[in-house]
């Protein structure tokens, strides 16, 4: 009986991790570039009690055996990077991936990756995050520039008084890894390369299974509300389970107890 308490609690312990997950996702579900994550569990270690294939006393063999297994645990919580919705926004430099691919930023001395495309100009003239961090490679808009044009292939250019036709400035580039899933979020959007995610693949916007560039485009979270709503629901009742079973668990240890009395 007291298995039973002790694996019941176990999903409850998990069913919790999967609401604190869900929470996370719905309140990013306005969050520029943000990937929702879903946990994945995994069932405890077995006792044996009886194995299967052994040899009874009428010399036959036993094609099942006794297992009772011990619960769940969280073994994992995966990042999944389907592209969101793009919402325009007119804004010259609010960019969108349309596809595979992240944007190079940096940040210190190390090289950081995003989806979020809201980029703004700093004094220098940089393109940069909203935290301030520069797009690498830097492209540095001038500041006699009237207008700014950033193609499909991440190709930018200026209109300049004298230069009416545009000048190209820089080319934006993307990378991409063979296991996304595996990035480090450090947060604010960012992420950074792990020995699970690989070593980051550069490329051109629209080439080798890169995606394009959309100027005048944000991806909003890939978080659907009506499934996350789904999944806190079957959550909540699974925690309501198993707190059943651990009541009903000490109701029985009661009766036990009291078999004397």
């Amino acid at each position: 009986m007291i298995r039973a308490l002790w694996t019941a609690a176990s999903g409850m312990r998990a069913e919790q991790t999967a609401m604190d997950i869900i929470a996370n996702n719905i309140s990013n579900v306005n969050t520029i570039g943000f990937k929702r994550s879903r946990p994945d569990f995994e069932d405890l270690i077995y006792q044996v009690i009886k194995p299967a294939g052994v040899i009874n006393i009428a010399d036959a063999q036993i094609p099942t055996g006794i297992e009772i297994g011990h619960g769940t645990k969280l073994i994992s919580t995966q990042r999944i990077f389907t592209v969101g919705d793009l919402q325009e926004t007119g804004n010259k430099l609010d960019l969108a991936i349309q596809g595979d691919g992240f944007f190079k930023i940096k940040l210190g001395n190390q090289i950081v990756y995003t989806r979020n495309g809201a980029f703004k100009v700093d004094a220098q003239g940089r393109i940069v995050t909203s935290h301030g961090l520069p797009l690498e490679p830097e492209i540095i808009i001038p500041k006699e520039a009237t207008d700014i044009f950033i193609s499909n292939d991440g190709t930018v250019q200026v209109k300049l008084p004298d230069q009416p036709d545009g000048v190209v400035i820089g080319r934006i580039e993307l990378v991409k890894f063979i296991n996304p899933a595996g990035l480090h979020h450090i947060g604010r959007g960012l992420y950074e390369e792990t020995a699970a995610s690989g070593p980051p693949i550069t490329g051109k916007p629209g080439e080798n299974g890169f995606g394009y560039i959309e100027q005048g485009m944000l991806e909003m979270s890939n978080v659907k509300i009506v499934d996350e709503m789904v999944g806190l629901i079957i959550a909540q009742r699974a925690y309501e389970v198993n707190s059943k079973a651990i009541q009903a668990a000490d109701e029985m240890l009661n009766i036990a107890n009291n078999l004397r009395r």
